[in-house]
């Protein structure tokens, strides 16, 4: 605990930036990473990848608590970015309609999905028989996997890192929401901790989870990651 109660144990010197408090500390640069929504149950049963498809009109109806709560979550003052699939700016509205109010939308093509190329629109059982590498337990094909006319795990962290960094640097002690995608927010929490993607992507990223990384003195931490908002609704 600080000995001066005007200064906030998180930020009191040789403290270490601990978070004692219920309450994220202002000031800090912070990234709150959402999922989009579940897409409809015809986009399910291909490889979509970074292909534009629909969201669940159903689930969308059925969710709306959940909206709510991730915006009671999430900070007002924050600045929102999204990739450039429809998926993740409708979830962005969808979170707005709910109660969180509308705001300007920041589109950045480096948050997107990883790229299948190729392999887009493929049923999920030919996949198998298009790799030349063993797959990832958790995702589709191994980090270093590249679909031809497509990305690698390892492209798409390079992509997302240099986004993190840049807008960090841009927005130093700002929130910024991004509405994004399960590979792009693994890759995120991959550049953050400085491990292989491969690693990161046991993390199991689920539709509107949250996921919160800051950055403190040049340096990533993260704070959470696949929070669900069905947790934050009252019985």
């Amino acid at each position: 605990m600080s000995q001066n109660p005007s200064i906030p144990s998180e930020t009191a010197p040789g403290h270490g930036h601990f978070l004692d408090s219920m309450q994220l500390p202002s000031g800090v640069t912070r990234f709150w990473l959402v999922r989009h929504a579940i897409v409809e149950a015809a986009a399910r049963m291909r490889v979509y990848g970074a292909m534009d498809v629909e969201l669940c009109s159903e689930s969308l109806a059925l969710q709306v608590p959940y909206y709510a709560a991730l915006g009671r979550r999430l900070p007002s003052g924050a600045r929102w970015v999204v990739s450039p699939l429809k998926r993740a700016q409708d979830t962005a509205r969808a979170i707005f309609a709910a109660g969180y109010g509308t705001r300007d939308l920041t589109i950045e093509p480096r948050f997107t999905e990883q790229s299948m190329g190729e392999w887009h629109n493929l049923p999920h059982h030919e996949l198998p028989l298009r790799l030349r590498q063993t797959a990832h337990n958790f995702w589709s094909l191994s980090a270093s996997e590249q679909p031809p006319g497509g990305e690698s795990m390892l492209d798409v962290c390079a992509r997302v890192g240099h986004a993190l960094d840049e807008q960090a640097d841009q927005n130093e002690g700002r929130d910024t929401v991004v509405v994004s995608h399960g590979g792009a927010i693994r890759a995120a929490i991959s550049h953050a901790l400085n491990v292989h993607p491969d690693t990161a992507l046991r993390f199991s990223i689920q539709n509107l989870s949250l996921s919160i990384l800051e950055r403190i003195g040049g340096v990533w931490r993260v704070v959470t990651v696949n929070e669900l908002p069905a947790s934050l609704v009252a019985d």
